[in-house]
């Protein structure tokens, strides 16, 4: 019996999640009302002559001409057909092939008669689908403890969205100061949503933070004693502020992210383990804690690695099908994301240490 319900309230969520992504992709896909861009819906595509290019590198590439045939569907003009030009390249570096039933956002001229440009593709339907999924899926899984952690997600959103404005009105002149608050406020409210007010919280909460100051105070000593040489703030594009600052920043947020997932993980298994085993002493947990730590320590690591990494990796393609060498396309491109990989990692292994350090000490086997 009891196999049975748990079988039918598993299909009873997979159509629950089906519905509630189809709504939400059917309502996205008809808000364009809600948008003050004019909005192009490609009802038909006409592709025209294709152009060989080639060059001092031997790099070919095929452009293509294509005649898009639609209709406006928000503002003033909406219903008003237009037939808009574009241009295309095999590689897509630069530009999009568009084909019909898709929405375009455009840019509308009005003399000497109406006609357009794109500006770009209109993809907020894939991404609310994807959003949709994600929410569903924790809701299934955490069932009403994944409310908590959908709305730290969006507190901790409006938050950064916050400081990035702040960031702005300042003119990048508190970029430290502001994002190292934010931190601590990320902090806070994360594991105060997830782990509830309680020891273990302040545990955990703790080691993050002790373990984020830690690292960025290394990293600020290293900095200083190479005077940064081989960090190259210049590949940090479209930065229009001092970029030093900006990247010491991102890798605040980022090692805040890192540990605080290690440091969640360690306290709560110490936590659990106490409590069956109250006998244990301080020493014991703090190896015990050391041993989790080793587990998850590696694959956390390369995981922040692939992350960061990953990131560049086109620009580094692009730089090397151009002639650079690979001193200088990894110089460019790869050196900043290297350096917050290598910090990620002294921060993680300092949380395995100041995680197990603050479990065996302040937690005891009564407490939960």
């Amino acid at each position: 019996m009891k196999a049975k319900l748990t079988s039918k309230m598993t299909w009873v969520q997979i159509i629950g999640v089906l519905l509630f992504c189809l709504v939400a992709v059917f309502l996205t896909a008809h808000d364009d009302s809600l948008y003050t861009k004019p909005i192009f819906q490609v009802t038909r595509v006409q592709n025209g002559k294709v152009t060989k290019m080639s060059d001092e590198f031997h790099n070919t590439d095929y452009y293509h001409q294509q005649t898009l045939y639609g209709h406006i569907t928000n503002g003033k003009h909406a219903g008003e057909a237009l037939t808009i030009q574009n241009s295309f390249s095999n590689s897509g570096a630069m530009d999009h092939e568009y084909k019909p039933n898709q929405k375009l956002f455009i840019i509308l001229h009005t003399k000497p008669k109406l006609h357009a440009t794109v500006k770009d593709l209109k993809r907020d339907v894939p991404i609310v689908l994807l959003l949709a999924l994600a929410v569903s899926l924790l809701m299934i899984v955490l069932k009403v403890h994944g409310v908590t952690v959908i709305g730290s997600i969006a507190i901790n959103t409006l938050l950064f969205w916050g400081g990035v404005k702040l960031d702005h009105a300042n003119n990048g002149a508190a970029v430290i100061p502001i994002f190292s608050i934010l931190a601590v406020i990320f902090c806070f409210i994360t594991l105060f949503l997830v782990m509830g007010w309680n020891k273990k919280m302040l545990v955990t909460l703790s080691a993050v933070l002790s373990a984020t100051a830690i690292t960025v105070l290394l990293t600020l000593l290293v900095f200083g004693v190479t005077h940064e040489r081989g960090m190259y703030y210049e590949s940090m594009q479209y930065v229009t502020q001092l970029p030093k600052p900006l990247f010491l920043a991102e890798v605040l947020i980022g090692v805040l992210g890192a540990v605080m997932d290690e440091a969640t993980d360690i306290v709560a298994s110490l936590a659990t383990l106490k409590q069956e085993r109250p006998e244990l002493s301080k020493m014991q947990i703090f190896t015990s804690g050391r041993q989790i730590g080793k587990s998850i320590m590696g694959p956390l690591i390369n995981v922040l690695f692939f992350i960061f990494m990953a990131e560049t990796l086109p620009m580094t393609l692009l730089y090397l099908k151009n002639g650079n060498t690979w001193h200088y396309s990894f110089s460019m491109n790869m050196s900043l994301g290297m350096t917050s990989s290598l910090i990620s990692g002294i921060g993680i292994v300092l949380t395995v240490i100041l995680s197990s350090l603050f479990a065996g000490l302040w937690i005891k086997g009564d407490e939960r």
